[in-house]
């Protein structure tokens, strides 16, 4: 639907912000917080806060992420070479969205990659971001049999065409720069680029002996950000891979490049949130938190996990969400979902539906540990139905409202007011009846 209002304004976000007037939108997301309307508007302007909206989209849950906020969270979903079952994808999206996911990437390298956009974005309830990279490498190799042979104007008709469709974030690889290279050859890690977006670029580089295109021309990128409102999330080409790899030198490198973008972006008006590492040691994390908030003028920190192990394939949606638990409570923003098909697959609905849930418990943890306003009510009216054996508002007010619901249903049949684990011996009863309350 397209937003007519704030097309014909002509004023982005942070143009507003920055001249003192709270936008309707503004208004939505604030009370979405319970925070009055100025608090966004000072965190739009000094760039803490982000509302990823395209100005030629109106949308139905639209969210505010960064400095103050409840922490939210991304869903991944998109077809593969191996399979563009667009369908499917959207069945993913309304599980992730139904279960609390704030936003969804379609992150597509499928046959119909932009039949799939189109489809998600006409059915999304969210902001949806892409990785145009993405689209510009599959098209340069049906094209051009190369990534090398694609053309800069290439890369920025993309831009163009998903900035039109009504994509409201993009990721933007722009810190791969040539010197970010020779230091990572310099550097050599276990796994040396494990971006795809990173990759893509890196092949084009060395290919051509040129800088990165979204580097060199970064004010092209502000050109088309600034026409549509989209915002920036500079993604982090040279995220560790490994917890070996983590905090080294090429990836504090490229977070350095992407703060001095993120100030080029908020003069022209541009939102900008940035993209932190994937796999990250625990004793880590904090560091980590620290030196993007420092580094990058405090923007929104948008993590993918991180991990905290690598020894868990299968289960990295655990690891994932202890990393990213940890990373909220320190002062990320912005948590992408992993799921237990991380590293092995295309993840399917389950998938989808276990990595949601359990970034959304990392989420909400992180949020109870940062004082966000109302997080721990929502754990204190479950533990007063857990006290009165009150399984219908346990299940109500659960995350997951379908998974207790049918733990409880195959208990021992007859099992009314306590659950099969302590039955008799229940500890609740014991100490109502020796306290008599």
């Amino acid at each position: 639907m397209i937003s007519k209002k704030r097309l014909l304004s002509g004023s982005s976000l942070i143009d507003l912000a920055k001249h003192g007037k709270i936008s309707s939108l503004m208004r939505r997301v604030a009370k979405g917080e319970g925070l009055d309307p100025e608090v966004i508007r000072k965190g739009l302007a000094c760039g803490k806060i982000v509302i990823p909206n395209n100005k030629n989209r109106f949308i139905t849950k639209p969210c505010a992420i960064g400095e103050g906020l409840k922490t939210k969270i991304n869903t991944n979903i998109g077809t593969s070479k191996d399979s563009s079952d667009i369908p499917h994808e959207l069945t993913k999206m309304k599980v992730a969205v139904d279960l609390g996911s704030d936003t969804v990437m379609d992150l597509s390298t499928g046959s119909r990659i932009e039949e799939t956009r189109r489809a998600i974005l006409a059915k999304s309830e969210v902001p949806i971001g892409t990785v145009p990279i993405y689209e510009i490498a599959i098209n340069g190799l049906k094209r051009y049999g190369s990534i090398k042979g694609i053309r800069i104007d290439d890369m920025f008709d993309v831009l163009e065409e998903q900035a039109k469709d009504g994509v409201d974030f993009f990721t933007i690889h722009a810190g791969v720069t040539r010197n970010a290279l020779n230091m990572l050859k310099k550097n050599p890690r276990i796994i040396d680029i494990v971006s795809r977006g990173g990759a893509f670029l890196a092949e084009w580089m060395i290919g051509n002996e040129k800088e990165n295109p979204f580097y060199e021309h970064f004010d092209r990128v502000l050109d088309i950000a600034s026409r549509y409102d989209i915002t920036l999330s500079l993604g982090d080409g040279l995220r560790p891979g490994a917890i070996m790899d983590a905090t080294d030198t090429p990836q504090i490198m490229e977070l350095i490049t992407l703060g001095q973008l993120q100030k080029n972006a908020l003069e022209r008006g541009v939102q900008v949130m940035i993209e932190g590492p994937g796999h990250v040691p625990i004793n880590d994390i904090e560091a980590n938190v620290i030196l993007e908030k420092s580094i990058c003028n405090s923007a929104p920190f948008y993590v993918l996990g991180p991990l905290v192990t690598d020894v868990a394939p299968g289960y990295d949606h655990i690891t994932a969400a202890i990393g990213g638990a940890l990373a909220g409570s320190k002062g990320a923003d912005f948590l992408c979902y992993v799921t237990p098909a991380e590293h092995l697959r295309l993840p399917t609905l389950e998938d989808v539906k276990e990595g949601v849930i359990a970034t959304k418990i990392a989420a909400h943890a992180a949020d109870i540990a940062k004082g966000v306003k109302g997080a721990i009510d929502w754990d204190v009216k479950i533990s007063k139905a857990r006290r009165d054996r009150d399984w219908q508002k346990q299940f109500a007010f659960a995350l997951d409202k379908a998974k207790p619901k049918k733990y409880r249903d195959t208990s021992r049949p007859g099992v009314q007011d306590v659950c099969t684990m302590c039955s008799d011996y229940c500890s609740i009863k014991m100490a109502e009846k020796c306290l008599k309350r």
